[in-house]
């Protein structure tokens, strides 16, 4: 699910205006550009630096495993993958201005998407103009699919909205008298944060949670103090924040300085990073925490065992620190072998009309799409326990129970 922005271009209005801009200089980049026919050449736009950046680069070294990988094999139908990587700092408008250099400055075959609904937004609709596939593993607000491009596939298992319900349903299987009464939804004015917040709102009040806290901040902010500071004024058994990165550390560090804490804490990214999170916030703070999840150490999805132990001799650490944007990225490639091994082909048009036939497996999953690029599955709601990431419901997929215990620095 796979987590941000402090950018004053926030409103989705906005950032489709930018996609008239015209050609712009680019920003800094690394990686081969389109060489010869032997070379296929695949365009990235990516956050490596500003707000976006933790995930921005696990997204990299998603993509760049995938490379080391499929050119190990030889290729794609028997072409080396040549990745060129570009820096847009977080910026809606440097990803749309990096797009249209990558298509038509540098010429290259492929484009896979940015990280976030944010970029992803403005950026789809210049990839869709040109004609080329959009493979993105980090775009799925309600707002990214009301464009309704065919050319798009969000490569997680469901709409990120979908990751908030998931939390929602664990909640409502509770017996009636252990569910919370009340509940806050402090949420960032980002496409991919606030709906999530506010659907868990709507499902919370029609089962009879009262709502004691509803507000959306602006993305500018960087002290979430007052924002917590009235979440904790009206005491609510439960908060469901609608957060990326940055604001969901401010969050906790809030809580923790105000020594408040509700019964449940729902986060909707930003906790979901294994190693980020727990640097941000102190790994005992993590105890208890929930978010929403896509991929974890140990799945069944296909190739997962391989892509974590390659992941590991790469990158080192352990599994439990594999950031699941590592996963989507790489994914978005596995993609491409797969249309190129059942057609001969690897054009655009042909990867654009093969997807949206059957299903395909990933380590997200077997996806398929609908019309507008929105997958069909479902997400795992996780917690953290003992250090770690644990999926927790539902509970045929779970595994670990769920924590009930008072948040760490609650206990105190």
């Amino acid at each position: 699910m796979h987590k941000h922005g402090r950018i004053a271009l926030r409103r989705a209005a906005a950032i489709l205006a930018v996609s008239a801009l015209a050609l712009a200089g680019c920003g800094n980049s690394h990686g081969a550009g389109a060489q010869s026919p032997s070379t296929l050449t695949i365009g990235i736009s990516l956050s490596l630096t500003g707000d976006f950046a933790d995930p921005g680069k696990a997204a990299e070294r998603g993509y760049q495993l995938w490379q080391d990988t499929v050119n190990a094999k030889g290729g794609v139908l028997g072409r080396k993958v040549a990745l060129k990587i570009v820096d847009d700092a977080s910026s809606p408008d440097q990803a749309v201005t990096n797009y249209q250099n990558l298509i038509n400055r540098d010429h290259v075959d492929l484009v896979f998407g940015p990280f976030s609904s944010l970029l992803t937004i403005p950026s789809s609709v210049v990839v869709n103009r040109y004609r080329y596939a959009f493979i993105e593993p980090a775009g799925g607000g309600p707002a990214v699919f009301s464009q309704h491009l065919h050319n798009l596939f969000f490569v997680q298992p469901a709409p990120t909205v979908q990751g908030g319900m998931v939390f929602a349903d664990y909640i409502l299987s509770l017996p009636a008298d252990q569910r919370p009464k009340t509940a806050a939804y402090p949420s960032l004015d980002d496409p991919f944060a606030s709906p999530i917040a506010d659907a868990v709102r709507q499902r919370f009040e029609a089962a009879g949670i009262r709502t004691v806290y509803n507000a959306i901040y602006p993305a500018e902010t960087t002290d979430l103090t007052p924002v917590i500071t009235k979440v904790a004024a009206a005491d609510p058994d439960v908060v469901v924040a609608g957060t990326q990165s940055e604001d969901a550390y401010g969050d906790v560090r809030a809580m923790i300085q105000l020594k408040w804490a509700p019964k449940w804490l729902y986060l909707s990214n930003g906790a979901n990073s294994p190693v980020d999170f727990p640097n941000a916030v102190g790994l005992k703070n993590t105890e208890g925490i929930f978010s929403s999840g896509d991929w974890f150490p140990g799945s069944t999805a296909s190739g997962s065992d391989a892509f974590a132990a390659a992941y590991v001799k790469k990158y080192g650490g352990t599994p439990d620190q594999i950031d699941s944007t590592s996963a989507e990225a790489y994914s978005c490639g596995m993609l491409v072998e797969e249309v190129a091994a059942k057609t001969g082909k690897i054009d655009n048009a042909t990867i654009i009309s093969t997807l949206h036939s059957g299903a395909w497996p990933t380590l997200e999953g077997d996806l398929s799409w609908d019309s507008d690029g929105a997958p069909q599955g479902s997400y795992l709601l996780e917690q953290w326990i003992g250090g770690t990431l644990q999926a927790v419901y539902p509970t045929d997929r779970a595994k670990h129970t769920p924590v009930t215990e008072p948040l760490a620095w609650a206990a105190e």
